[in-house]
């Protein structure tokens, strides 16, 4: 070969080869960038031209995609949109995926692992790949109680299966159209995007697991009664001081009752009748008998501080270990035994708390999703109930039960009462801000000696009574209607 023809073809082989790089550099090692880019419609038409599976609840849609005649090829849509815009969440082509639809996206999409032999036969037979259906826990009673009790009230409600994890019912309000930001108009999508996100009381944010958290206010006596329980430092039928006013320790305050009420005449009860009429100054007590570090650990045991995922990530609740650098004193002890200062919950954590009493001790891993089946209906998953820990050994759970019993039986819980059903509960009514309403909480479970339901309310700031609500007075009906839609299937 003479020196031009072997100049030529090395030069040309060169471009072979940079051909090469160039193209595996693009196709492979810049693949994952190039389909982030958001630049890239043909990613966009990708990931939303698909047949995403439908969100189903007891078997109806709560959210799937239809046909239509677009650049996408499919519309998603929510049939009973606002209702379960706390579980499904929304898929937009502007702002991505919350809720379920994110995370779940690789069943409702296909691209999950487990779908692997699904993916092989679309590419066999040439048919467009299709989503999996994700059946949730929901029970569609419970959701509807839930939601018609809420009505237009800034607040959240949960409710459990305490012998399984199963949530039941999830619903946040003010709550939101997953509709409008599903909708292939893009300017009209970010409109009513930036107005939601504006809007007054979070429409976005799903308040039973997330955003901000609340002071549980008297709900968490359950945990200092139970901590007080399980250390030996008193039992049920033990006198413990339950004065007018409480001196906290190391301060010039003093800790009143709820309305400056008097807990006693002799200045004693027993732990039962302190938490069914929930004395303030009795539980301040318990709370510095028992100790900070106590209390502290019943919380964690309870589940504090846990990262759990249903799938979607739970914001972990706390109890403060310090402030400021330094160990609770007395006085920040006693507050927080009542679920005031610094310690915060979501309303998943206070309906946790009473699972784990009605199912005699043992808690639950929570869990949204029953099921996965595949286009041609074979299971991909299917959720096998799991224990998240033992807070409370048999015996403490019975006796919790048993007070809770007494609080809707003749106490502040009465208005949670279900007529022929023995319900076990605790209310609560958490100070906020000195120029803001409380909280008003309620959390139960029934049937008290077989629970198939439990439940946790939040009215921010008392929702339509304001100032004069009470946990027992507003938010232990709404919990009542939940319990009874679970009951009466």
């Amino acid at each position: 070969m003479n020196v031009p023809i072997r100049r030529v073809a090395m030069v040309t082989l060169a471009m072979f080869l940079v051909l090469m790089i160039s193209s595996t550099w693009i196709q492979f090692v810049k693949a994952p960038d190039l389909n982030a880019d958001p630049r890239n419609v043909r990613t966009l038409y990708r990931e939303y031209g698909t047949n995403r599976g439908p969100i189903l609840v007891a078997g109806e849609p709560v959210a799937e995609s239809v046909p239509v005649d677009d650049a996408y090829g499919y519309q998603r849509v929510y049939p009973q949109g606002e209702m379960y815009a706390a579980v499904t969440g929304f898929y937009s082509v502007t702002y991505g995926r919350t809720g379920i639809e994110q995370y779940a996206n690789e069943y409702l999409n296909g691209s999950s692992n487990s779908l692997w032999w699904n993916r092989l036969q679309n590419l066999i037979s040439g048919e467009d790949p299709q989503g999996s259906a994700v059946e949730l826990t929901i029970d569609p009673a419970a959701q509807q109680a839930a939601w018609d009790a809420l009505g237009d009230q800034r607040g959240a409600v949960v409710a459990l299966n305490p012998k399984t994890g199963e949530i039941l019912a999830m619903v946040s309000t003010p709550s939101y159209d997953p509709n409008a930001l599903a909708s292939h108009d893009l300017a009209q999508v970010r409109t009513t995007y930036q107005e939601l996100n504006a809007a007054a009381g979070d429409p976005l944010v799903n308040k039973t697991i997330a955003g901000r958290l609340y002071p549980p206010g008297s709900t968490f006596k359950l945990v200092t009664a139970a901590a007080g329980l399980e250390t030996g430092t008193v039992t049920t039928e033990s006198q413990i001081p339950a004065p007018d006013q409480l001196p906290l320790p190391s301060s010039s305050a003093v800790l009143n009752n709820f309305g400056g009420a008097s807990c006693s005449p002799t200045g004693t009860m027993t732990l039962a009748e302190a938490l069914r009429i929930s004395c303030n100054t009795a539980f301040g007590q318990l709370g510095i008998d028992v100790g900070a570090p106590a209390l502290g650990e019943q919380a964690d045991a309870f589940g504090f501080g846990e990262k759990l995922s249903i799938p979607m990530p739970v914001t972990p609740s706390s109890f403060p270990i310090e402030i400021d650098g330094k160990p609770l004193d007395g006085a920040q002890t006693a507050l927080s035994a009542i679920g005031q200062l610094e310690v915060r919950v979501t309303p998943l954590q206070v309906a946790l708390v009473s699972a784990a009493i009605a199912n005699d001790g043992e808690l639950m891993t929570p869990y949204l999703i029953k099921q996965v089946r595949t286009p041609d209906l074979s299971v991909a998953f299917s959720a096998e109930p799991s224990t998240l820990s033992t807070p409370i050994d048999a015996q403490t759970a019975h006796e919790l039960r048993d007070m809770m019993v007494g609080v809707v039986q003749s106490g502040t819980g009465t208005a949670a009462q279900i007529s022929g059903v023995q319900v076990a509960g605790k209310s609560g009514t958490a100070e906020t801000t000195k120029d803001a309403a409380p909280h008003a909480w309620f959390t139960s479970f029934a049937p008290a000696n077989d629970p198939e339901v439990v439940v946790a309310v939040i009215l921010e700031n008392g929702g339509n009574a304001g100032s004069e609500a009470t946990g027992g007075r507003v938010a232990a009906p709404i919990a009542r209607a939940v319990m009874e839609a679970v009951m009466n299937k």
